[in-house]
């Protein structure tokens, strides 16, 4: 293919890759949308089942923002397809001290006109009669957060943006050497006018002297266990989504999503991995932790059977912030990721700060989305 055959060409299609090209293909452009593996395959950070989606980020209004434009799109997108996209669930924080984050987070959804109850520990135990708020001060509500089918949801993004007119590919591309054109490992090249890559924990491999000491992948454990039979208290009619922010590490969690099991895991960037050799298993210190909080927490759950698995990965930049901003020398080039953990529900205003930034060559990246922003060691502030 030529350089003319696209006006971009978007290598990686996660949530961050597939906005972004529908964006451009909204925007009116020729855009070839690219993955190694297919949209939101097993090993990639947009794979698995569920995401949190929420509001609440403390004070950091920047992320606030994006989270409340992107929902008016996640919504958008499941209204129209035949499957559920977006649980509608709420999201519950519950904190065991005056936190500065919680009441951050009371000031800027206030400011921001977003909903936001105040749930004492009565209050709290009335509606969720099956959690143990053992040591629990308050709570806060997101009655308009709610749970993303993560892998359904780019599948389906994916599938609009091919019926709209967008082309999408498989095939593995190298780590580029030029501007003009992409080699990829069957030999073949791909040619366009721009490029974006957004390729997750793989961005490091394409562009190892830029990337490689400002994107860290780790290794981040997710368990699901069966609720009793019968028993709809663990349910997404009964349980929204939940973060605790009960000492140390948070621990978040998801109700029993269409049969898959009662979701748990603890917020931690765990130690590095190799996204194409690390196995996908988890450890049985990961699994103890687990179960003990379960017992604590949720004491109908204690021994619960473990019905599924999953060790994703987390590609963090030094403090959590995004990466969308031009590659140094070259300015048809585009590097969009470094999610961090929590990127997937702002795939929608990534892809649109993406878009705009590629289509304004007079644009400048958002301060904080920048290369130059990037450090080399870990100091995570954004949560």
């Amino acid at each position: 293919m030529t350089r003319a055959s696209y006006d971009t060409a978007v290598i990686g299609a996660g949530v961050f890759g597939a906005w972004t090209a529908e964006r451009l293909r909204a925007a009116g452009q020729r855009v070839l949308l690219v993955d190694a593996w297919g949209p939101a395959h097993a090993r990639a950070s947009s794979g698995g089942e569920s995401r949190l989606t929420r509001t609440a980020y403390g004070a950091d209004a920047i992320y606030s923002r994006m989270a409340r434009e992107s929902l008016a799109d996640w919504r958008a997108l499941s209204d129209g397809a035949d499957l559920p996209l977006l649980h509608r669930t709420g999201v519950l924080f519950f904190f065991d001290r005056d936190d500065p984050y919680a009441r951050d987070s009371q000031a800027l959804h206030a400011e921001l006109g977003l909903p936001m109850q105040t749930l004492q520990p009565d209050e709290l135990a009335r509606r969720y009669p099956q959690v143990d708020w053992a040591g629990v001060k308050f709570g806060l509500l997101e009655p308009e957060g709610g749970i993303l089918m993560a892998r359904r949801a780019v599948q389906t993004l994916v599938e609009r943006f091919v019926a709209a007119g967008g082309v999408y590919g498989r095939d593995a591309v190298l780590p580029p050497t030029n501007s003009d054109w992409l080699e990829t490992a069957d030999g073949g090249r791909i040619g366009a006018a721009s490029f974006v890559f957004a390729c997750g924990p793989w961005l490091p491999r394409l562009f190892p002297d830029l990337l490689g000491n400002r994107i860290f992948p780790t290794r981040q454990e997710v368990m699901f266990f069966a609720p009793p039979a019968g028993d709809a208290r663990f349910g997404p009619d009964a349980l929204p989504g939940w973060v605790d922010f009960n000492g140390g590490d948070m621990v978040y969690g998801m109700p029993d999503l269409e049969g898959r099991g009662f979701k748990l895991a603890i917020d931690r960037h765990g130690p590095p991995v190799d996204p194409d050799r690390g196995d996908r298993m988890v450890t049985k210190a990961g699994l103890e932790e687990a179960r003990a909080y379960l017992a604590r927490r949720f004491p109908a759950l204690e021994g619960a059977q473990l019905v599924e698995t999953r060790v994703c990965q987390y590609e963090n930049s030094h403090n959590g912030d995004f990466l969308i901003d031009r590659h140094p020398a070259w300015d048809n080039v585009l590097l969009v990721g470094a999610g961090s953990g929590h990127g997937f529900k702002h795939g929608p205003a990534v892809g649109r700060l993406a878009a705009e930034l590629l289509l304004d060559p007079a644009a400048g990246p958002q301060p904080r989305f920048a290369l130059a922003a990037k450090g080399s060691s870990q100091q995570r502030s954004v949560h």
